[in-house]
This record gives structure tokens, C-alpha cells and sequence, in this order.
């Protein structure tokens, strides 16, 4: 077990499992919010000059970008805190004009994302008309799609990747419809990142633009969604309607409970993400029956998500609907969190028993990290 005796420079206390890069103990975080938020600023200016982003939500313009709950306030020339978005000639754009900035590949089903253990293409679905076979989808493929941006700062990403957008590659919706024409055997289509938020509008023409071209020979294209959520409510809809319409599904990343803690190691509020879930399980959630459209995910990073934050988690699920799936992540060291140890057995097993008081289906990912 890798660990960092540190201090928490609020009270001074040392721990084993402690986060040096952010400097502050969960305990002090939820007992000095606006303290540790303040504090926690210094950190993420320091990280985001490293991915060359900017250092907050920028508020220095009356031009406002509203794709995602931090509504930047641009000024001409510069980014949003996304890094996709920017002011040119006063206006909000995307860097990748009408396209967008993704990395595709082929990944054979079924699948190790979080949602295969309930999944038509990963287990026996019963549902023939969103999938090829009675059972998993052998022989058939996700085309994951790697969006680069996110409109979180989270110092433990781990897919820190996602910020090199100079170096991504350039879809339009025709080259996109093309990659996924390219395989009949491709029968569902994953966005991830990053986050896709920062880019939902050329994500949602491209999704729509492929399901438009089904024939008979190719029926199924599930849509699937894995996102933070904390994106403009509007688009997020119409996002989960794709998923509802073509059998997929969408997988909210519901980090924190507590606000404050989830603005000291991500950098924004993530309030939106819990309107919105509720707004697509309001609207969505029981047109689909025969398993579920919506999951929620958190990941266990140590010594900060412990079993208050699941069990806030665990209970605003359950207020909408016991059968909503959760899965605990375990947390690998990277990005400015690798001081920290893989998430620990005994967090793990106790961050799954308290979700279970709450929800019907709950799950482990990442198991193979355990030790």
C-alpha cells in the first residue's frame, strides 16, 4: 500500500492516506467550506497552468457561453474553462468549428464499461430488438469515442488525456457517420472523456446523423452516454432521448455529495449534475422498463470519498427509484492525486454495503485493482 504521511495545512493533523497536492483533510474541508474552497484555488491555478487552461471559470466578458453549467464569461480571444470553447469576434465558438476533437477505437463486446453488468450487449437483456443476441454480444463491437475537453478540473482524472486537445484528432459529422459505417459489426456507439459536454451539440448531430442511416441489414446503433452531467439541461435531454429511442444508456458520474468537497478536488460546483439526473429520470426513466436507460457512478478516491459522501449519493438515488444502478469505482494513482494508494479494500466494502441500504443494484468496477 503506497502512503503519504502528510499535514493538512488547515488543522494540522497527519494522516497515512492524504492527498498532498490539495493539502487539506476531508475532515477540515467539511468543517471550513469556504476556507478550503479559497484555499483549494492556489492548487488548481497551478494545475491548470500545467494543462495551459485557464485558471477559473472566466467572468471577465459579457459574452457568455452556456454549454454547461460554469457559463463562462469569455473575453475575445480566449478559452472557456473547457478548453473547447472560445470568444472569436464576440461570439461563443467551438474550436472545432462544426466538428469535433475525438479519438475512436474498437472495443470488442462485451465490454468493460461500467454499465455491461446490466447491459443487453454484456448480459442477457431479453430485449431482442435493441440487440443481436439472446445473451452478451459476442462478435460485435462498441465504437468508443474519446471526447477531449471536460468542464470539470478534477485533480485525480483518470483520463487525463483528454486535455491534450492540440494534439486530437478533427471529425466532421460526415467522417464520423463514416467511421461507424465502416463495421457492421459496430452496435453501439459510447461518448466519454474527459467529459462530452464541452462538446454535445457536434455529438448529438453525429449521433443522430448515424441512426438516421440505418437500413434493415443494420437495425441496431444503441447511443451511449458516459458524462459528468453537469452540461446545459437541454442538450443532456436531448442526448438521453437519443439513448432512450436506440437502446442505450447514460451514465451520470456523480462524484460528491458534498459541494464543498467536490469544488475543492474538481474546481467547479457540480450541482447541475443532480438537476439533471432528476430532469431525465422525470422524463425518461420509466418509458423503458426492461432495464434501465440512467446509472450513476462514483469514484472511491482515498480518504476523500468515504462512506458519508456514498451514502448521500446512495440516498439521492434512492429518492427517485431503488432500481437505479450505482457503481463504486475504485481509484487508481494519477494526474496530481498519484500520492494516493488504490482505493483500499475496506473503504470499498464499506462504501458498498451503506449504497446497498439504498439502492437494489449495486456494483464494484475495477475490481482487479483491489489488493
Amino acid at each position: 500500500m503506497k502512503t503519504m504521511h502528510s499535514t493538512c495545512q488547515i488543522c494540522n493533523k497527519r494522516s497515512e492516506i492524504f492527498a498532498g497536492f490539495i493539502g487539506i483533510c476531508p475532515e477540515c474541508i467539511r468543517k471550513y467550506p469556504e476556507y478550503s474552497i479559497e484555499l483549494s484555488k492556489d492548487s488548481h491555478m497551478v494545475a491548470r497552468n500545467v494543462w495551459k487552461l485557464p485558471k477559473s471559470v472566466p467572468d471577465t466578458s459579457d459574452v457568455e457561453c452556456h454549454i454547461c453549467s460554469n457559463q463562462c464569461r469569455i473575453s475575445e480571444g480566449n478559452l472557456g474553462y473547457c478548453g473547447i470553447r472560445s470568444n472569436h469576434d464576440g461570439s461563443i465558438q467551438n474550436r472545432a468549428g462544426k466538428g469535433g476533437f475525438l479519438h475512436t477505437y474498437l472495443d470488442p463486446l462485451p465490454t468493460n464499461c461500467c454499465n455491461t453488468y446490466f447491459c443487453p450487449a454484456g448480459t442477457n437483456g431479453h430485449i431482442s430488438h435493441y440487440t443481436y443476441a439472446d445473451g452478451p454480444e459476442f462478435g460485435y463491437y462498441n465504437l468508443a469515442c474519446f471526447l477531449y475537453g471536460c468542464n470539470f478540473s478534477c485533480f485525480g482524472c483518470q483520463n487525463d488525456q483528454h486535455r491534450n486537445i492540440d494534439t486530437a484528432e478533427h471529425y466532421s459529422v460526415e467522417k464520423f457517420v463514416k467511421r461507424v459505417n465502416s463495421n457492421s459489426r459496430i452496435s453501439c456507439v459510447c461518448f466519454f472523456g474527459g467529459s462530452p459536454e464541452p462538446q454535445l451539440p457536434f455529438a448529438i448531430r453525429a449521433a443522430r446523423k448515424a441512426l438516421s442511416g440505418l437500413d434493415a441489414s443494420r437495425s441496431i446503433l444503441r447511443i451511449c452516454w458516459e458524462w459528468n452531467g453537469s452540461g446545459n439541461e437541454k442538450l443532456i435531454v436531448n442526448a438521453v432521448k437519443l439513448s432512450a429511442k436506440s437502446g442505450g444508456n447514460a451514465k451520470f458520474d456523480l462524484k460528491y455529495a458534498s459541494p464543498p468537497l467536490f469544488e475543492v478536488l474538481s474546481g467547479v460546483s457540480n450541482q447541475q449534475s443532480y438537476h439533471n439526473f432528476k430532469v431525465c429520470y422525470d422524463k425518461f426513466y420509466a418509458s423503458r422498463p426492461d432495464y434501465p436507460l440512467l446509472s450513476a457512478t462514483t469514484l472511491l478516491v482515498p480518504g476523500y470519498v468515504d462512506v458519508d459522501e456514498v451514502e448521500g449519493i446512495a440516498r439521492f438515488l434512492s429518492s427517485l427509484d431503488r432500481s437505479i444502478p450505482y457503481s463504486l469505482l475504485l481509484f487508481h494513482p494519477d494526474s496530481f492525486l498519484s500520492d494516493l494508494p488504490v482505493t483500499p479494500r475496506k473503504q470499498a466494502n464499506r462504501c458498498y454495503e451503506i449504497a446497498q441500504k439504498y439502492l437494489d443494484n449495486v456494483h464494484i468496477g475495477n475490481k482487479h485493482l483491489l489488493y
